[in-house]
């Protein structure tokens, strides 16, 4: 078994006593961005899996971007990263 070398933690321990690892964020080549993968990477990088700065570099998103899923998540839960919520969790 081959594993790639990662600067960093390969796996963090979340509150909830889960472990949370490197496999578990989604590919770097996703486009399409479901809710669950979202909240994967927000939670990546809250538990210091990867920085901020990694995770914007490896997913192609904007800073934006990214803060508007972590203000999502913080204020809603993960329920609020669906694109079919956007209307009713949007503030105007």
């Amino acid at each position: 078994m081959f594993l790639k070398k990662v600067i960093g933690p390969r796996a963090v321990t979340l509150p909830d006593g889960s472990t949370f690892s490197q496999g578990d964020l989604p590919d770097s080549e996703t486009r399409r961005w479901v809710a669950s993968r979202k909240a994967a990477v927000v939670r990546g990088v809250a538990y210091g899996l990867l920085t901020q700065a990694e995770a914007l570099e490896r997913y192609q998103i904007s800073n934006e971007e990214f803060m508007e899923w972590v203000r999502a998540v913080s204020e809603h839960g993960e329920a609020a990263l669906r694109a079919t919520a956007l209307q009713k969790y949007r503030q105007l």
